[in-house]
């Protein structure tokens, strides 16, 4: 697990996970009418989740975790504690913060991606995008898509709060989006992994 505090009291994880982890009973309950394929992955992911709230909010990694309205998670009594988890392919990233929301995600690049993906996700600078070869458009693509993910994860809107919306440059690394500053950690990921919180209140 390799953790980084990305700014004070906003902490990040991430991972690959390769064997199936101790899940814990809410946990447990949870997964219990998922597809076994999802219901590995959700463990995994709140397996990480917990590994790291035990290490930078002890006590908090044995709380119920909730889904909220749009299915971002939260602690109910834990309140001041932001939470957020992703997952893709066996890659696994968890964000905590203390007094603000949260949000990240983790990106492996797709091995074909359209052209008109990226006209629609990309609102400036698409052409450039699309001018890459075809593996180096997959990964920019990944790196812009994980920072937009994070923010309307961060904002609690998911997919409904419209993650096309937020710009994001072809290289760039860090921005603002709405009431949200997002980074982009390429300088400690290989795997596209992007982080957003709140300002803090």
């Amino acid at each position: 697990m390799n953790v980084i505090e990305i700014v004070p009291d906003l902490w990040t994880a991430s991972g690959r996970v390769t064997a199936p982890p101790r899940g814990h009973p809410d946990d447990l309950a949870a997964a219990a009418g998922m597809v076994a394929w999802r219901a590995e992955e959700f463990l995994a992911g709140r397996a990480l989740l917990r590994t790291l709230l035990a290490e930078v909010a002890p006590g908090a990694e044995r709380l119920r975790v909730a889904p909220g309205p749009h299915g971002k998670p939260h602690l109910p009594d834990r309140p001041d504690l932001g939470i957020s988890v992703a997952h893709d392919e066996g890659h696994f990233a968890t964000a905590v913060a203390v007094g603000r929301a949260v949000g990240v995600d983790v990106q492996q690049p797709a091995p074909h991606l359209a052209p008109g993906v990226v006209r629609r996700c990309v609102r400036a600078g698409h052409e450039a995008v699309n001018a890459l070869p075809p593996a180096e458009r997959s990964l920019a693509f990944a790196w812009i898509w994980t920072a937009q993910e994070a923010c309307v994860k961060a904002e609690g809107s998911g997919l409904a709060g419209g993650p096309w919306t937020v710009d994001v440059g072809l290289g760039q690394t860090e921005g603002a989006w709405k009431n949200f500053t997002w980074r982009s950690l390429r300088d400690t990921s290989e795997t596209p992994l992007s982080c957003a919180w709140e300002a803090a209140g």
